[in-house]
């Protein structure tokens, strides 16, 4: 774990640009406990897409599917080509 400190602004605000910079971060969830604020970067998924990660069997499914890639020979489809 890393350790930063940030500068606090006249509004109260903070830049989290330092801790989030290759992150496809789209929101932060924050968590207050006691002294403490804990934020966990999000990934904001379209409603369009959800219901894959709410489907157990059909996530695993893509998953197979992506770690197989380029595993499958299909052979050449140059006959189809128009030229």
């Amino acid at each position: 774990m890393r350790t930063i400190n940030l500068s606090v602004d006249s509004r109260k605000r903070i830049s989290l640009g330092k801790l989030l910079p290759d992150l496809p971060v789209s929101s932060v969830r924050a968590y207050v406990d006691g002294d403490k604020i804990v934020l966990e970067p999000m990934v904001e998924v379209t409603a369009r897409e959800v219901w894959l990660y709410q489907n157990e069997k059909a996530l695993s499914k893509v998953k197979t599917g992506l770690s197989e890639e380029g595993t499958i020979k299909r052979g050449s489809f140059a006959e189809y080509a128009e030229e």
